[in-house]
């Protein structure tokens, strides 16, 4: 085939504002990263302001209650919003759906790249909220009002003050955090569909791909509530209008109904690229097909629609008819069934397989054993009874951290350990992965599996100096918090390992072959890192993405992209 010619592009057009869907991914990931250094600072400091309240915080100083209740809504929104969706959407999806399933690039590249810019807009109007007048909001992640809809009634400002001001930033960078996700989705969508190379068909294709894509509808039929939501929230902040101000014919419940119908969909948005992500590791390194590829995919789609229709466990103590609590509360019982499904097919992938402890394989073991735990735990919260007892606590804390935890950074790490060879061309050095891995994993667990015991204490999570509860500072809580902030502390130096191992190894790792794991899919059927357009020869499909432990050969495994006999 004759090969194409290119113009030469200067450094903006091909690094900084590139319609390269390899380059818009990496820069996804490398803002992810900046955020999440954002939100672990903030939970340093608010996690050593628990253990020792008052005192003075090494690299910060002494922390108001004002500035407590800041950073922990600011730590919430950004580690949800700013570091799970870039990271694991948009990055994931960019860097990995055109090379899956055949494609050159994304359909729309030109969008693909605003998406992105969008995307930084977002959080620099975020951040800057921490700088205005009255400081970031603190009404929660949640912005649940009246906290959050109280700067036009409270103080009663001009309309520029009133825009200008925490709540307002905050909201505003969430609608263009969402108008960059809905740009992305669109392209996930629509070059998923076009895009695949002759012989994919929709079975031929990965299951991160179909996760991904699925991810993506449920967050273009969820999102809508919020984005009317965050409207009127804005505008009683602005123009002092009174959607939610009872005094007015108001409901804040309201607000809440409209939040979490996106809120509790949102986590299996990240949850499927994180899942995804983990089929192809285990497939690989177990050196087996998938085990129950259509079933998978079939409990994902169903997965997906129950996922709308259980969000008001997160409303139990919101004076809910205890008849409707009831329908949530089953429903929330139910939707576990399909996950546990994936899950078992997983084991079974592993159950007799040839298994390779490299790294990302322990990283994806590491997912799967953490997200048991904080899946179990939902399935407690599912009860509206135990919930009451427990609605915002330190329960819910551990809970919901041993869910978004593992999926964000466990499955995140995974998959950056996996595909980091193909989008470099480099080795990352294995024994730092490792001690990466075991210092994660044990400071993640000292840091928040003690919580789940302050919890059922009575340890509420909006209080910044328990001194008020004698029970609280009586042993083993007060122990406790000290250890879940050492914890802490050593989770966020350990990422120092991560970031020496990644840049060292851009400069002097060696060289990656073209498949150093033996991958059956697309992406490793091509050059390391890939060039532009991705494939030399537009690839044809012939083959599963997951055809290995295949006898009668020199090699294991079948690329889709060979054209071989199977028995």
């Amino acid at each position: 085939m004759e090969q194409l010619t290119h113009h030469k592009k200067s450094f903006f057009s091909q690094y900084i504002f590139s319609t390269d869907h390899k380059v818009i991914g990496i820069q996804y990931f490398v803002t992810g990263m900046v955020m999440a250094a954002v939100g672990g600072f903030l939970a340093y400091v608010f996690r050593y302001n628990l253990a020792f309240p008052g005192a003075k915080i090494p690299f910060f100083g002494e922390l108001s209650a004002q500035q407590y209740n800041e950073f922990i809504t600011c730590h919430g929104m950004i580690m949800v919003l700013w570091v799970a969706m870039p990271i694991l959407i948009s990055a994931l999806g960019n860097l990995i759906i055109p090379l899956q399933i055949g494609a050159d690039d994304m359909a729309f590249p030109t969008l693909n790249m605003l998406s992105y810019w969008f995307f930084v807009v977002s959080c620099i109007v975020l951040l800057a909220s921490f700088f205005v007048p009255g400081g970031a909001s603190s009404g929660g992640w949640t912005l649940y009002p009246p906290l959050s809809a109280n700067a036009y009634r409270n103080t009663n400002p001009d309309f520029w003050s009133a825009l200008f001001s925490g709540n307002s930033m905050m909201i505003l960078a969430v609608a263009l955090e969402i108008v960059s996700m809905l740009m992305g989705g669109i392209n996930f969508l629509v070059t998923s569909i076009n895009m695949r190379a002759p012989g994919m068909t929709p079975f031929r294709v990965p299951i991160l791909v179909w996760f991904l894509n699925i991810a993506s509808l449920d967050f273009m039929f969820s999102v809508g509530p919020l984005i009317a939501g965050a409207v009127m929230l804005l505008l009683d902040n602005v123009i002092g209008t009174g959607f939610y101000d009872p005094a007015r014919g108001g409901d804040p419940i309201l607000f809440q109904h409209l939040f979490w119908f996106f809120g509790h969909p949102e986590v299996y948005v990240i949850l499927l690229p994180s899942l995804g992500a983990m089929a192809e590791i285990i497939s690989v390194f177990s050196r087996k097909p998938i085990f129950a590829y259509k079933t998978i995919v079939y409990m994902a789609l169903i997965s997906s629609v129950l996922a709308v229709m259980v969000w008001a466990h997160h409303q139990f103590v919101s004076g809910i008819d205890p008849r409707m609590a009831t329908f949530f509360s089953v429903g929330t019982i139910i939707i576990s069934i399909p996950f546990a499904g994936i899950f078992l097919s997983y084991m079974a992938t592993l159950w007799g397989g040839s298994i390779r402890f490299s790294v990302p394989m322990i990283w994806a073991l590491g997912f799967i054993g953490l997200f048991l735990i904080g899946g179990l735990t939902g399935l407690f919260l599912g009860s509206n009874s135990f919930d009451i007892y427990v609605h915002g606590t330190y329960f819910v804390i551990a809970h919901f951290h041993y869910t978004l935890f593992p999926i964000v950074f466990f499955g995140g790490f995974a998959a950056f350990y996996y595909w980091f060879p193909k989008f470099s061309g480099k080795t990352l050095n294995d024994t730092l992965g490792k001690i990466h891995f075991w210092l994660t994993f044990f400071s993640f667990n000292a840091t928040f599996f003690v919580l789940f015991f302050n919890g059922l204490a009575g340890q509420h999570r909006r209080i910044n100096d328990y001194a008020m509860f004698p029970s609280l500072m009586q042993e083993p809580y007060i122990t406790f918090e000290k250890i879940s902030t050492i914890g802490t502390i050593v989770l966020i130096l350990s990422q120092f390992i991560f970031l020496y191992n990644f840049i060292n190894s851009l400069i002097r790792g060696k060289k990656a072959e073209n498949n150093p794991w033996n991958a059956a899919t697309l992406e490793w059927q091509t050059q390391s890192p890939p060039p532009h357009g991705n494939f030399s020869v537009p690839p044809v499909v012939y083959n599963g993405p997951y055809d290995y432990s295949m006898p009668d050969r020199a090699e294991d495994f079948i690329p889709q992209n060979v054209q071989s006999e199977k028995k």
